[in-house]
């Protein structure tokens, strides 16, 4: 299926509703920060930021007049230690904000901040964005749901994100795939089923490569990789099956082959029960807060009616659950997806069940 017709054209941002306003501030996610999304737009030129090679990024670095930018340097470095540090203003002469970076390239049009330590040169990113309910319900179910934690704050209508580290998805594809061992190419395939599994469990979408990184991590003497999320956007919105299932996008194509060529079916079943049964437990540890992230999600307006009923009705065409077609928001369709993993994970009907490709 061509890739333009899984997805809408443009996901429209949803807001934060009340309740979900008291749930992040409930769990630390909300806090006052010193600055807005708004306030980084005031930006009096740009440059274009390029690669390596030469090519655009799609990103440009934002330049401020000089009463601007001593006030957004300053408010930055705040931020930075507010989400990093015990948000005291003692680290603040020790940094520098080095750059400002605009992405002109998808929903959300985040700003990229690189925050150096001027004692030792270290430096990291964060992110701001405008905040959309859907983002945020994607943060907090990697943060529960994957192998990962995440931190981010919220405060009106602006997003902090703390920055993944790893190789964007498509750079290692292209650069690094291929001199990757046989032994490498079948830890990575394997980490793709998993990571492919994790996704259309809990409603993620739209992985294409360049919005995953890839993290190689050192343990002995191989190299393990592992597969991480990086963008949020479109998390239970479209109506599409396909769309959370990361191996339906062009862009993912050469990892789908090493997956077909690395693994065989059995061991591609195993690895799909494994990534269940570990996500069943992690919803099963996550206890009330998960619990009470989608009581929230189940009354919210997140999505079109026409993807929540055409989602729905494949989901249960797969499964024959009478729950999912009884479902009337998108939600409703997260939440029994959820429950459906954590009530089987331990039944003999799971083959079964993956067999089916849900």
């Amino acid at each position: 299926m061509a890739e333009e017709k899984l997805m809408s054209k443009k996901k429209p941002a949803y807001p934060v509703n009340k309740k979900l306003d008291g749930y992040l501030d409930r769990y630390s996610r909300k806090i006052e920060i010193p600055i807005f999304y708004e306030d980084l737009l005031r930006f009096s030129g740009s440059v274009v930021v390029y690669d390596a090679d030469g090519d655009d990024t799609l990103w440009v670095r934002v330049y401020y007049s000089d009463f601007d930018r001593e006030e957004i340097d300053s408010s930055l470095k705040k931020v930075y230690s507010i989400l990093h540090s015990d948000g005291s203003e003692r680290i603040l002469d020790y940094l520098n904000i080095d750059a400002v970076d605009y992405c002109t390239f998808g929903n959300s049009k985040p700003f990229r901040i690189k925050v150096r330590n001027i004692l030792n040169d270290n430096y990291t990113y964060f992110y701001v964005k405008k905040t959309d309910a859907s983002r945020v319900y994607g943060l907090e179910l990697e943060h529960m749901l994957s192998p990962y934690n995440l931190n981010f704050l919220v405060h009106r209508d602006t997003l902090i994100e703390e920055h993944i580290a790893g190789i964007p998805g498509d750079v290692f594809i292209k650069d690094f795939l291929p001199k990757c061992t046989e032994s490498e190419k079948s830890q990575l395939a394997k980490e793709f089923v998993k990571f492919n599994e994790r996704c259309m469990i809990r409603l993620l979408g739209d992985m294409r490569s360049y919005n995953y990184v890839i993290v190689p991590v050192h343990d002995f003497d191989h190299v393990v990789y592992r597969i991480r999320a990086i963008d949020f956007d479109q998390q239970c919105f479209e109506g599409n099956l396909k769309v959370y299932r990361p191996q339906f996008f062009k862009e993912n194509y050469q990892m789908v082959q090493l997956v077909s060529t690395k693994l065989q079916k059995y061991s591609v079943d195993q690895y799909k029960i494994e990534e269940r049964s570990i996500v069943a437990k992690r919803i099963i540890s996550s206890g009330n807060r998960i619990k009470r992230l989608i009581n929230i999600a189940k009354t919210d307006n997140i999505s079109l009616q026409e993807n929540i009923e055409m989602l729905k009705m494949q989901i249960y065409d797969l499964t024959l659950d009478m729950k999912f077609k009884k479902s009337g928001t998108m939600g409703q369709v997260l939440a029994e997806a959820l429950d459906f993993v954590k009530r089987n994970y331990q039944d003999v009907s799971m083959k079964q069940i993956i067999e089916k490709k849900f």
